[in-house]
């Protein structure tokens, strides 16, 4: 059985050892003294070196196997991203550095705001936000600047998001101080117009949506939406989670759309999870540019600089210009693909029409259309059938190598599997994949047991998760009793010569 690193540990074993000066020990200040040595584990370095290179071989990411994380675009990152972030001249950037000497990082930038300017189809772009997620809330801020400028901010009060809507739309709409207004999704998985007609008026500053939607679905009716809209002048946002489906072929800007957020690290590659790195530009029209984050980067003739001059600005939502490593990464990706880019939509589009045609018959289908980029498919007549459930698939996929897509989401759908392939992946991983799920398919009606106990021969098998999210479990439990008791943990003596 594998140990855990504090059950390694021996009394007085050490990995490293510290140089010894000849200076006076500075003693430390009482009331920042520990009162006893800290808890840490001992062992050899050989032992430490095995504990990280276990750790690392039960990480499972894009670079390992398929990840099919819908809505999330977990597409393979190029190494010659990696290569060009570290360039000396990029990677030893100082942040307050002189203009004079920053004048090709500031190229870049200008340059990618360029790009992100005909993607979007609108006019000004503002590359600091940190992620989509503060994409989102700079959106709704320069909606409130906006209104407010215009003597509005007081009646428009609004926001309108679809029930199939991303998870931080809402929590975004709450932080920025808006009223949240529902709207709900019709048979053919666009938004209810009907519905949406009801609810928007003069009190409405905006609509929140992503196109397509979290349903990998088109919406049908996107020019009346943005009339219903623009006729009682509001605006349209649009979240750019999803823009890996229509680079080159259709542009938030021609659809309406007023404000978009880019997803640096999904649409145009860069490692992400785990809170980061990502980049969440914002894209605006002109009438919404006085408004946006300083700085901006702006080109006067052959010279680049930052332009703080702005003052009708929200101010600065991050530091300085921007995640500038996220700059150079998605930059490279962009030029890599060059004219191109087109396809890469494209093929990111075909791959999961390939996968929606296979898996259709094995699994519910909840909107029989085209999709765009991913697909949302339904456990319900597994479960109905069989009593296998959305998280019984999931789980059972990791016996096949695969990471499972995301589950019970959008929550429109009753045990959703959204899947998204990506661009990257070559058909013998897709069908890898089909082939995969079509025998869990299978094993729900010949075998279910083999598919609710699952994962089987995984480093953690199946949890308990109802007991998980009472008493969680996240520190080593020294005195933790109920723990001790199952032979999970055990005790420790403090280090030798602490």
């Amino acid at each position: 059985m594998t140990q855990l690193i504090y059950e390694r540990s021996r009394p007085g074993r050490r990995a490293s050892s510290l140089p010894r000066y000849d200076l006076p020990a500075v003693p430390v200040p009482p009331e920042l003294a520990r009162k006893s040595p800290p808890r840490l584990p001992e062992v050899a370095e050989p032992e430490l070196v095995r504990h990280f290179t276990e750790l690392s071989s039960r990480n499972f990411g894009i670079d390992t196997g398929f990840y099919p994380l819908g809505s999330c675009t977990m597409k393979y990152n190029p190494r010659v991203n990696e290569r060009v972030v570290g360039l000396p001249g990029f990677r030893d950037l100082h942040p307050l550095a002189d203009e004079d000497d920053v004048q090709g990082a500031l190229e870049l930038e200008w340059n990618l705001q360029e790009i992100l300017r005909e993607v979007t189809g609108l006019d000004a772009v503002s590359l600091q936000p940190a992620a989509g997620s503060q994409g989102e809330l700079t959106g709704l801020l320069l909606m409130r600047a906006y209104f407010d400028d215009r003597g509005e901010g007081e009646q428009r009060r609004r926001i309108v998001i679809p029930d199939t809507a991303h998870g931080t739309n809402p929590a975004s709409v709450t932080m920025a101080g808006y009223e949240l207004t529902p709207v709900s999704t019709d048979a053919r998985g666009n938004i209810d117009l009907d519905d949406l007609r009801a609810k928007v008026d003069e009190h409405t500053a905006g609509l929140m949506l992503t196109n397509p939607s979290t349903l990998g679905l088109f919406d049908e009716n996107i020019e009346a939406i943005r009339d219903v809209f623009h006729n009682v002048g509001a605006l349209m946002y649009y979240d750019g989670a999803n823009l890996n489906a229509v680079c080159g072929i259709s542009r938030p800007g021609d659809m309406g759309f007023d404000i978009v957020h880019i997803n640096l690290h999904k649409t145009f590659s860069q490692p992400h999870g785990g809170g980061g790195p990502g980049g969440g530009p914002i894209a605006v029209r002109d009438t919404l540019a006085p408004f946006l984050p300083v700085p901006l980067v702006v080109r006067d003739a052959d010279r680049f600089r930052l332009d703080y001059d702005r003052p009708k600005s929200i101010g600065k939502v991050r530091g300085f210009s921007g995640p500038f490593g996220v700059f150079v990464r998605s930059y490279t990706f962009m030029r890599a693909w060059g004219p191109a880019l087109r396809e890469m939509s494209e093929v990111a589009v075909l791959n999961a029409n390939y996968l929606l045609a296979r898996l259709r018959d094995a699994y519910d289908l909840p909107y029989d259309r085209l999709c765009m980029h991913e697909f949302v498919l339904s456990a319900r007549n597994l479960k109905r059938e069989h009593g296998i459930t959305a998280t019984d698939v999931a789980k059972r996929l990791m016996d096949f190598g695969f990471h499972p897509p995301t589950v019970y989401f959008p929550l429109v759908v009753p045990e959703a599997l959204m899947i998204e392939p990506t661009e990257t992946e070559a058909k013998e991983t897709l069908d890898a994949f089909v082939e995969a799920m079509l025998a869990i398919a299978r094993e729900a009606r010949d075998d279910p047991e083999a598919v609710r106990g699952a994962p089987h021969g995984r480093p953690v098998e199946r949890l308990d998760e109802v007991r998980a999210a009472k008493q969680p479990v996240v520190r080593y439990a020294f005195d933790h009793e109920e723990v001790a008791s199952a032979g999970e943990a055990h005790p420790v003596e403090a280090p030798q010569g602490a």
